[in-house]
Order: C-alpha cells, then sequence, then structure tokens
C-alpha cells in the first residue's frame, strides 16, 4: 500500500481538544484520520449526520418539514395528523 500526506489547517485549540479525546480512547491524530477516510470511503458519504440540532422551535421544525418535502411549492400535501408520532414521542420523553 502506497502512502500520501495530507496537510490540513485547522484551529490549534480544535485540534488539541480533538487529539485529547482521540488519546483518552487510545489513538494518535493520524489514526484517527485515517479512521475518518477510511469510514467515508465504507458508507460512500460522511460517517456522520450534519444537521441542525433539535433546539429549535416546533413551528421551524414543521416548516423545515414542509419545504423539505416539496409542500411549499404545492407539489405534495402533508396529511393531517403528519407530527402525531412526533407529538407523542415528545410526551412520552
Amino acid at each position: 500500500m502506497a502512502t500520501a500526506n495530507i496537510n490540513v489547517r485547522t484551529d490549534a485549540e480544535v485540534k488539541a481538544q480533538a487529539q485529547q479525546i482521540f488519546e483518552s480512547i487510545g489513538l494518535d491524530l493520524s489514526t484517527a484520520v485515517n479512521l475518518f477516510l477510511k469510514q467515508t470511503v465504507r458508507a460512500n458519504n460522511l460517517p456522520f449526520v450534519i444537521g441542525m440540532s433539535y433546539a429549535y422551535s416546533a413551528g421551524s421544525v414543521t416548516a423545515k418539514r414542509a419545504s423539505r418535502y416539496g409542500v411549499w411549492k404545492g407539489k405534495y400535501s402533508l396529511p393531517e395528523g403528519f407530527d402525531k408520532p412526533l407529538d407523542d414521542f415528545k410526551e412520552y420523553m
């Protein structure tokens, strides 16, 4: 296997914090980056989800969900009670 070098610029504090985390689980930075790259190749995508946290209002969740499904373009309509399972889950928690 041929090797290649990667030069990455990052915030010094982020690097130090990440190194501490990796060291706590027995990894060095190089191994952690290689794990990330291998998981990316395996998944053929990022190996984690990037998105908004759920710290925004319920109204914006519904608006985002509606726009995501094309409702705002009139292509689709959401059935009555679309958010009911989510509401039930929130009540359960």
